[in-house]
């Protein structure tokens, strides 16, 4: 495995084994070094999307833990992608869904990232589901298709299986996060990169001076 390797670390609550997260090789050719390193996320109970330059992966629960001890490895799991982030990107709630399963839940997985960040002093992000769309896809109610499509037609990035609309949504939010930085994978019109005006930053130089 390439050095990307030593990014992640992975921890198990109630020491029960469980496989690593499996981070894709960067694709050829040299990634900017002066860039920060930036890590975006779809945070979901079920199939958390994560993304950074050249890959995207997915954090799977399925039927392996239930209540608090899914929690507490969701957590850990997330953590393990961003511990050693310049900056954390994550995809914000979509409040019309409101009343689906599990949004308790999930609005504790999102505040509980967001604490983290905090107390290890990593600035993040929140692009709202509409301002994702609208960058990646042009419109604000781009389906999960579009989405997909968009992000492997301009980054070249080909999310399959079953998670594939969560690590398609993880990297849009991963390459909005690098443009607005400054540091943009592709070139994007300059009426979808308004999108970016309307999310949730953290102070610029404070990422960049983490580098």
């Amino acid at each position: 495995m390439t050095a990307q390797t030593t990014l992640f670390d992975t921890t198990t609550p109630d020491s029960t084994p469980t496989p690593a997260p499996v981070v894709p090789a960067l694709p050829a050719g040299p990634a900017d070094p002066a860039a920060p390193l930036v890590i975006g996320l779809d945070l979901s109970l079920t199939s958390t999307g994560t993304a950074g330059e050249g890959w995207a992966d997915r954090i799977y629960v399925g039927d392996r833990f239930r209540g608090d001890i899914r929690m507490d490895w969701l957590e850990q799991q997330v953590i393990s992608y961003i511990r050693h982030a310049d900056m954390v990107a994550m995809e914000g709630p979509s409040y019309g869904h409101g009343a689906m399963a599990g949004h308790e839940e999930l609005a504790w997985l999102r505040c509980a990232i967001r604490l983290y960040c905090h107390r290890q002093h990593i600035p993040y992000a929140v692009i709202p589901p509409s301002s994702l769309k609208l960058y990646v896809a042009g419109h604000g109610k781009a389906t999960k298709g579009e989405i997909r499509s968009a992000v492997a037609d301009r980054y070249g990035i080909h999310t399959e299986g079953g998670g594939r609309y969560d690590m398609a949504d993880a990297y849009g939010v991963f390459a909005a996060a690098r443009d607005w930085l400054g540091f943009p994978l592709a070139e994007v019109p300059e009426r979808q990169r308004r999108a970016l005006d309307g999310c949730q930053w953290p102070d610029r130089d404070t990422v960049v001076t983490r580098r």
